[in-house]
């Protein structure tokens, strides 16, 4: 492994500026996280972008906000702006399950430990930062502004709330992936120009009265319904969101503006898709791949869960109604070039504790690396949030034999034992025909594959229900195509003498889902052997379709009334359906069935219970699904990385 020295990472400390030998500090980067310095880290990736662009950064991480303020005094005044990140996650997502309770314990900070960072970090540090240093500019970054840049619905507080800058006070918002972003504006400030100067930027967001809109409102502008309106009438909320989302969206975006009292926000349309050179820049500057030194002995469990994957593409196209990647990456795919990755695996190989197995090879959804239109021009009309949804669109070209290429050229590699898919797969793409000899042959290829070579004993895929109805509201294929999957799984297994498991994920208490739909979905999940140990409870998070149909009981595209289980009894009467097969909860599953008008499904979901009688040994068992328990461990939602959604 690399010798590093302190000066290896951006600097921390007034002591670590001085080893570099700078007396100033043009950028400071406030982060709710610990400084982990790793291409799937934000922080780390904009303060490495802007060292490469030849400024000087510092990065201070999870600062102490009670007291005398020091941390935010101790690197004093930057020569052009400070940055905030709350962090990879929502602070509150990250704080909170679904019940609003706290979780076992915060990833992205040192030991777990909860009492790193405050509630709404984005707010807490720029209040702080203009009390001290009124007159420098504060630029919000991360998924916790990005995803609160207009009006949205916050589940913690159940009410609606202003675009972030009006409550932080921060100048301006740069949204999504901000590496260009951030260099546009080091490059504009360093040349004598000013915050205000930014406001024609791609990608940002900021609040200004109606004379000072950059070249005025026009014909071309998306107005949505101001603040006001929201607050008064939950349709106008759902109707905005349907533009917003469209616009995140699309290859020629419009400028959105919405009035707030007597002040609007304008969010300038994002740049275009990164380029594979650009998105290569971006995963080869000089990262440690290792947290600060700072850290040492001291365990941070997201970087545990990704030290030693890879991550080979950026954006994704499924628009899953709860996901917040298509909002904040786009659903445009850019690839990393083989060169790239293979570069990024042979520095994880260098980790002293790396035994030969990749964790993973993946991205924000694992098979679609190389994809996109075929024909471009048809792609720069479109304004569908998803590719495959309601059906794959003929122009997507689903041939994954790029990244085949890329699992082989990975596992060629002396000293690379396994490569695991520890990702979400689409498995609608897997058995999606196209008519085409050469795709439809890749496909069959890469998912044999997939299933033989790239499988750690389980595969995660992600069903989320049985009910159609519900799955068209979340986005996702028929549950069909889920069980045609799970055949053609144990198929290859059974021929290739694989005992693997299938893991499904699944969502209780998604908007359009009664407790009718739960009661089924236990059903059908019993007759195809899940014991289901790992669920999810539909938290509500800014700037998802679903959020707002949960929020608002409308159908943003179609406006009409959706039911969603609000209150906390009936969020548990939907979720108690997937432990059927514990002795605690089958007397409330059948007085609940009775109730509901389902007394029929009481003998054959509650009659037989086959986990009453012991357990046999998993060699003994077979290829059961519901012996062995999912290894689910909590999932933290990294943009940048692998995972798929941030509930």
């Amino acid at each position: 492994m690399a010798e590093y020295r302190l000066s290896d990472w951006l600097p921390t400390t007034k002591k670590e500026v001085e080893l570099r030998g700078w007396d100033e500090l043009d950028v400071i980067l406030f982060s709710g996280d610990a400084y982990i310095d790793h291409p799937s880290f934000g922080t780390a990736v904009i303060g490495r972008a802007i060292e490469a662009a030849g400024w000087r950064v510092a990065i201070v991480p999870q600062p102490d906000w009670h007291g005398d303020f020091r941390d935010f005094r101790k690197l004093g005044r930057p020569r052009l702006f400070f940055g905030i990140s709350p962090g990879c996650m929502d602070s509150m997502v990250n704080k909170y399950t679904a019940a609003r309770r706290l979780r076992s314990e915060d990833a992205y900070s040192p030991d777990g430990r909860h009492d790193c960072r405050p509630e709404y970090p984005t707010i807490v540090y720029t209040q702080i930062l203009k009390s001290l240093y009124p007159d420098v500019p504060v630029v919000l970054g991360g998924i916790e502004a990005s995803m609160r840049r207009l009006t949205h619905y916050d589940y913690w507080q159940d009410k609606l709330r202003r675009s972030i800058l009006y409550d932080s006070g921060a100048d301006m918002v740069i949204y999504g992936m901000g590496e260009r972003g951030i260099v546009d504006l080091c490059t504009l400030l360093s040349q004598g120009g000013c915050i205000e100067d930014a406001r024609s930027h791609p990608q940002t967001v900021f609040v200004v009265d109606r004379d000072h809109i950059p070249g005025g409102i026009t014909s071309d502008d998306i107005i949505l319904h101001s603040h006001e309106e929201c607050l008064e009438d939950k349709r106008a909320e759902a109707e905005n969101y349907k533009h917003i989302e469209e616009e995140s969206n699309k290859m020629h975006a419009q400028r959105i503006i919405q009035q707030t009292g007597s002040l609007f926000t304008v969010v300038n349309p994002p740049y275009p898709p990164m380029t594979t050179e650009e998105l290569d820049a971006s995963f080869d500057y000089p990262y440690t791949r290792l947290p600060h030194p700072k850290y040492k002995n001291k365990r941070i469990p997201a970087y545990e869960m990704i030290k030693h994957s890879v991550n080979i593409h950026r954006g994704c196209f499924g628009g899953c109604a709860f996901c917040t990647i298509s909002a904040h990456q786009g659903k445009f795919i850019t690839s990393r070039s083989k060169e790239s990755i293979l570069r990024e695996v042979r520095a994880v190989m260098a980790l002293d504790d790396f035994k030969g197995y990749l964790s993973d090879l993946g991205g924000p959804s694992a098979n679609m690396y190389g994809m996109g239109g075929k024909d471009k021009k048809i792609c720069e009309k479109c304004k569908r949030p998803s590719c495959i949804h309601p059906q794959i669109c003929r122009n997507l070209d689903t041939n994954p034999q790029a990244l085949l290429d890329i699992y082989h050229a990975v596992d060629a590699i002396p000293g690379i034992k396994k490569s695991f898919i520890g990702s979400g797969v689409r498995y609608d793409l897997l058995l999606h025909k196209t008519g085409d000899e050469d795709t439809d042959r890749a496909v069959a290829a890469y998912t044999r594959e997939l299933i033989c070579r790239h499988v750690s004993g389980r595969l995660k895929v992600a069903p989320e229900h049985t009910s159609d109805d519900v799955l068209h509201l979340m986005r996702k294929p028929s549950f069909s195509q889920f069980e045609n999957f799970k055949r053609l799984f144990d198929d290859i297994n059974r021929r290739e003498g694989l005992r693997q498991q299938i893991i499904p994920y699944f969502i209780s208490s998604h908007p359009g889902c009664h407790e009718e739909d739960m009661a089924r979905l236990a059903l059908i999940t019993k007759r195809l052997d899940f014991q289901l140990e790992q669920i999810q409870d539909f938290t509500p998070t800014p700037m998802t379709i679903s959020t707002e149909m949960w929020y608002t009981g409308y159908n943003p595209y179609t406006l009409a009334p959706v039911f969603s289980a609000k209150s906390p009894s009936e969020k548990l009467a939907q979720r108690m359906f997937f432990f059927w097969y514990k002795p605690e909860e089958r007397q409330k599953i059948e007085r609940e069935l009775r109730r509901i008008s389902m007394a029929d499904l009481i003998k054959p979901l509650l009659g037989t219970n086959p986990y009453n009688n012991p357990k046999p040994s998993y060699r003994e068992e077979g290829n059961r699904h519901h012996r062995k328990p999912a290894d689910r461990k909590a999932q933290p939602r990294n943009v940048r990385g692998r995972n798929r959604r941030d509930r």
